[in-house]
């Protein structure tokens, strides 16, 4: 054939063009259908966090009244020999202070208004004379918190014979709910205008740190050997298989396991975060060592050849050069399973930590909830107070979660190498 032949053209037939135009609209509803689940899904989440934002401000109020306190004719005084502010309250206390406090409330309210001031708000007014004894010597006012009773009037809802009085004392300008940053601080109570999230908060933090200092370094040393070191047999196709497994089974079964094991070697240590974390250790692990063992697969043979061909021993290509470059996927398989842990309540019942623990833990062996726990055990409350307490709860643990993932996310920025 001539080098000079005529080249033939392909033909663009009309049923080709039809092909074309179907291909061209079928990509073209895909698109829309992957936009439309993007803003759905943006829509969902901006409903969840505006309503829960509009519930929960009321969680970070209380209602309160004002009481005006004439120190110089009350005879008090703080011993400065006392260390802690537990025992200058417990002196205040035995000085009458509760007596002084309630004689204001009934000089300045009226004995109605008075009884209605929450039975530990003598316990605030001894806090801060405690911090400032100063105030000993001058006429102070203070805001005190009411009773469950008068709040939940003041809030349109339970007693309607205290209705008339709550809105009384709001026109005088001495009941108002004001901003509550002691909510943060406190642990939990019976009274919802008492109850703080510090307890659960804290012991959330330490039950996350359990869980990581034990499931991080077992889970990526696993990913490890199985990866690298592991010989290709039935038995190490029997631990990948096991822990794939492991990685979708219900969390309250790992609950069961830690019922059946760490309770019985740590009886004494029930509702403690050291057993919590174990727990969630344990649900955690299997996620870092799938998500490790992606991550160290997906590193270039290339590294490995070129750092042995330098001289490097089997361990320092490990540790030195693949470890490095597949740490930012092992902390997004981390991400995961802590952010899990940290929602998780269902292991945590069996192992008791929903229990009622009125002041926040000192360690990790002592008594401790979470915040997924106080929220359950809240939500269970009747009184408007503990609903609007729940609602706050959820946002802090939205915050901390948020926080932590955060953190997370930064490392693994920060440890990220390209190739």
């Amino acid at each position: 054939m001539s080098d000079t032949a005529p080249k033939i053209r392909p033909t663009r037939t009309p049923a080709f063009e039809e092909r074309l135009k179907k291909r061209y609209a079928a990509e073209k509803r895909f698109k829309i259908a992957g936009l439309s689940a993007i803003v759905f899904s943006m829509a969902v989440l901006v409903f969840l966090l505006v309503t829960m934002s509009i519930n929960g401000i009321g969680g970070f109020q209380r209602a309160e009244m004002s009481v005006p306190i004439d120190f110089t004719q009350a005879g008090l005084s703080v011993d400065p020999s006392l260390q802690s502010e537990s025992e200058t309250v417990r002196s205040l206390e035995a000085q009458g202070l509760p007596a002084v406090v309630e004689f204001s409330a009934q000089q300045s309210l009226g004995e109605d208004a008075a009884e209605e001031l929450n039975g530990e708000a003598w316990r605030l007014v001894g806090q801060q004379v405690a911090e400032d004894p100063s105030l000993l010597r001058s006429e102070t006012e203070f805001w005190l918190p009411t009773s469950e009773a008068l709040a939940s009037a003041y809030a349109g809802d339970g007693n309607a014979d205290l209705q008339p009085l709550a809105q009384q004392l709001a026109e005088r300008g001495v009941l108002d709910n004001r901003l509550d940053l002691g909510f943060l601080e406190r642990a939990d109570a019976t009274d919802p205008q008492l109850v703080g999230i510090w307890g659960a908060l804290k012991g959330s933090i330490l039950t996350m740190i359990v869980t990581l200092a034990l499931a991080f370094p077992i889970g990526v040393l696993a990913a490890l050997y199985l990866e690298e070191y592991a010989p290709k047999n039935r038995w190490t196709d029997l631990i990948e298989v096991s822990i794939n497994n492991l990685a979708a089974v219900p969390s309250i079964i790992f609950g069961l396991l830690g019922l059946a094991v760490f309770l019985w070697l740590f009886p004494n240590l029930r509702s403690a975060p050291l057993i919590g974390g174990m727990t969630l250790a344990l649900m955690t692990m299997p996620v870092i060592v799938i998500a490790g063992r992606n991550a160290i697969k997906a590193v270039p043979p290339s590294i490995r050849d070129g750092a042995l061909a330098v001289g490097a021993s089997p361990v320092q290509v490990v540790f030195h050069h693949v470890l490095p470059l597949a740490l930012p996927g092992i902390l997004t398989g981390t991400i995961i399973g802590m952010a899990r842990a940290l929602g998780e309540t269902a292991p945590l019942l069996l192992i008791g930590m929903r229990a009622f623990v009125a002041s926040p833990p000192d360690g990790f062996t002592d008594n401790a909830t979470v915040l997924p726990m106080q929220i359950f055990l809240w939500s269970d409350e009747i009184d408007r107070g503990f609903v609007e307490r729940t609602s706050a709860a959820i946002i802090v643990l939205l915050i901390f979660l948020l926080l932590m993932n955060g953190l997370a996310i930064y490392l693994r920025n920060r440890f990220e190498k390209k190739w």
